[in-house]
């Protein structure tokens, strides 16, 4: 893990840092087994960011405005945030088009978040596909 992105989550308090690790750690295993080569990790508007040459960056990211949540930040101009409304509209909490936001509280919903990885990681390949393929 990058220098800067340890600092940057040993910003947040314990409990933040571990939901945190989980979508790093998430974010990196889909993209290792999906073959996708290198994950560029860095920092975007104060945000740790991941990238891959197939898709679309994904940052996450806690706010001490929204005390109790975490998110998943996504490229607004892209059909990914809209693509999750329609086919996990009922498990998940979405921001506009931008971020799905998770509670602190409650375990993540692992199977839906990694599906939602695989298609930012690989959004380029999939943009022109109906629900992106799904």
């Amino acid at each position: 893990m990058d220098s800067l992105i340890k600092l940057k989550l040993a910003e947040y308090p314990m409990h933040v840092q571990e939901r945190l690790m989980e979508l790093h750690n998430l974010i990196l295993d889909v993209a290792s087994s999906l073959g996708l080569g290198p994950v560029d990790q860095s920092l975007k508007w104060g945000e740790v960011s991941y990238s891959v040459k197939t898709g679309s960056p994904i940052r996450i990211d806690w706010k001490r405005a929204y005390p109790d949540h975490y998110f998943m930040y996504f490229n607004c101009q892209t059909k990914l945030v809209d693509t999750f409304r329609v086919v996990y509209g009922e498990h998940l909490v979405l921001q506009s088009t931008r971020a799905i936001v998770l509670s602190l509280s409650e375990t993540l919903p692992r199977t839906i978040i990694t599906h939602c990885i695989e298609l930012a990681l690989t959004y380029k390949l999939r943009k022109n596909l109906p629900l992106l393929g799904i």
